[in-house]
């Protein structure tokens, strides 16, 4: 079955363009004009992934991302014609997994969408032995690579892919230090520039969710000046 993605913007011209380009990629596309239209489609259709705008009428892309994460961890792509990083900032908090500004290069953001795509569903097809590996204990936390999908005594955590994979960065490498940069290379796979709070925003979302869930016990520590870790 084809993936179906779901391209929300009242552009209809970049609708137009973006449903050219991924339909050839193989993908079914899903079309909404604002943000009202896009919800009630979300809660009909299998969606696979979100393409959204930030400046819609009705409701605006922040806000429809935000009613969107209360229910589900559908990838969202969120795209805006400001370059600010407070707007950048504001499609992280809400949850977005990625971000990309008016203009944009069609094949980047295809190229995105399966990135997204490949990490928010892929599921390991090893020998038992080899899936083990993938799976971390901390306490009654557990990480599964195999699954994507991190639980609490059997009650699952709702985590985007982007916060899935910082976690699993670190849990993977228990008591090592990573900066911002090295988290930001190493998940976005991008350059880092000194201002980016991306991986700040992420940070503070995975921690609010886990300590939601661990009645308040902290997994990820701060080392001041230096960057992120878990203990070992």
């Amino acid at each position: 079955m084809k993936n179906k993605i779901l391209i929300v913007d009242d552009d209809n011209e970049i609708r137009n363009l973006l449903e050219i380009y991924l339909s050839n990629e193989g993908f079914d596309i899903v079309k909404a004009n604002d943000g009202q239209e896009a919800l009630d489609i979300v809660e009909k259709e299998d969606i696979r992934l979100i393409v959204l705008d930030v400046m819609m009428p009705k409701l605006d892309g922040i806000e429809v991302c935000k009613r969107i994460r209360h229910k589900l961890n559908i990838p969202i792509l969120m795209l805006s014609a400001k370059s600010e990083d407070m707007d950048k900032i504001k499609g992280i908090m809400t949850g977005a997994d990625d971000y990309m500004t008016k203009p944009f290069n069609p094949l980047e953001l295809v190229v995105r969408v399966k990135s997204l795509l490949r990490r928010a569903y892929y599921f390991n097809n090893n020998s038992n032995s080899n899936q083990s590996i993938n799976i971390i204990n901390i306490e009654n936390l557990v990480i599964d690579k195999n699954q994507h999908k991190v639980t609490v005594e059997d009650k699952e955590i709702p985590l985007t892919s982007r916060e899935f994979d910082i976690l699993y960065l670190l849990a993977s490498n228990r008591g090592i230090v990573f900066s911002s940069e090295d988290i930001f290379r190493k998940v976005w796979k991008e350059d880092y520039y000194q201002s980016n709070n991306t991986v700040m925003v992420h940070m503070s979302r995975i921690r609010d969710k886990i300590e939601k869930y661990m009645d308040g016990h902290k997994v990820i520590h701060t080392v001041w000046g230096v960057g992120y870790k878990i203990e070992k």
